[in-house]
């Protein structure tokens, strides 16, 4: 109990500032508005407080009544609280947004499975670990294109992105440039919650202008995927870039260890759990609702009472 008086205090307090509105308007009405003040110069008390006893009683709700009417409002407004409650936004997962590069080196023949076809795999994994969680995807090569916006059927992201090819692709390149403000535009519907994942064997953009397109887009959280080859480190371009960007990199691994990487990363900041807090005060402003509603109807049937 002690430590619930401790915690005490309202979530709204400028909602306070309308009692002494309140008071200053209830006094000032007391002083102006009433009808026996000139009687009661003339006339003894006790004989005007028992001819008026009806009309008293109805004067004496409309000027108090409602005053303390506007002071359980205002109470109720700022919202008086003493304990925590779990946020039930705070276990929503932040949308994650793919950026696949169809540009030809993905394609190459020269290792097989070539690295867009473990790119495929590795987005099915990541899909089956986020089922549920809002998973999105955008094709790029020296164009970008939104093939799903965040959707919690992860598993039709992964059947999108295994058509995905440099064939259908309309104009061939590596432009990831134009692919990050694609894909912050699709994260503008979370509020701007969530993060973008490039998985890409290499970026022949210049990492200064992938900085830029990044920083004009809000400096999105933006982590890479690299498909090497087996064994092998991140190429140096996306080394590059990703320093640029101040950016994580993984490197395609036989087994999930990446993936881990990667959720445990677009998990790090969401805004969907209002500025990282698990736990919210909890409202009990409510419960002040029937008072005002019981203290309002009663304030009518008196009127009504008065004038009949």
């Amino acid at each position: 109990m002690i430590a619930a008086w401790t915690d005490f205090h309202f979530i709204r307090p400028w909602a306070l500032m309308a009692i002494p509105l309140a008071l200053a308007i209830g006094w000032y009405f007391q002083r102006s508005a009433d009808p026996l003040r000139g009687w009661r110069q003339q006339m003894d008390r006790g004989l005007l407080d028992a001819l008026t006893q009806n009309q008293h009683d109805v004067a004496s709700w409309r000027r108090y009544g409602w005053l303390v009417i506007a002071i359980v409002a205002s109470l109720a407004v700022a919202g008086p609280t003493w304990q925590r409650m779990a946020n039930p936004f705070a276990k929503d997962a932040p949308p994650l947004v793919i950026l696949l590069s169809a540009s030809d080196s993905m394609a190459a023949i020269d290792v097989s499975p070539n690295p867009l076809d473990r790119a495929k795999i590795k987005i099915d994994d990541l899909a089956n670990r986020r089922a549920g969680d809002p998973l999105g995807l955008i094709a790029y090569a020296g164009s970008a294109h939104v093939v799903l916006p965040p959707t919690e059927d992860t598993a039709v992201v992964a059947d999108m992105a295994a058509e995905v090819s440099p064939d259908i692709m309309p104009v061939p390149g590596n432009r990831l440039d134009l692919a990050i403000p694609a894909a912050v535009e699709l994260l503008n519907a979370f509020d701007g919650a969530g993060s973008l994942l490039v998985v890409a064997d290499r970026i022949d953009v210049d990492p200064q202008a992938v900085a830029e397109s990044h920083q004009k887009a809000g400096r999105p959280l933006i982590q890479f995927l690299a498909m090497s080859p087996p064994g092998t480190a991140a190429d140096p371009s996306i080394k590059d870039v990703a320093k640029a960007l101040r950016a994580t990199v993984q490197v395609d691994s036989v087994d999930d260890s990446d993936i881990d990487a990667v959720i445990a990363q677009s998990n790090r900041r969401s805004a969907a759990t209002t500025d990282g807090q698990t736990e919210r005060w909890e409202e009990f402003g409510y419960w002040l609702t029937p008072v005002i509603t019981l203290m309002v109807a009663l304030g009518f049937r008196r009127q009504q009472a008065a004038g009949r």
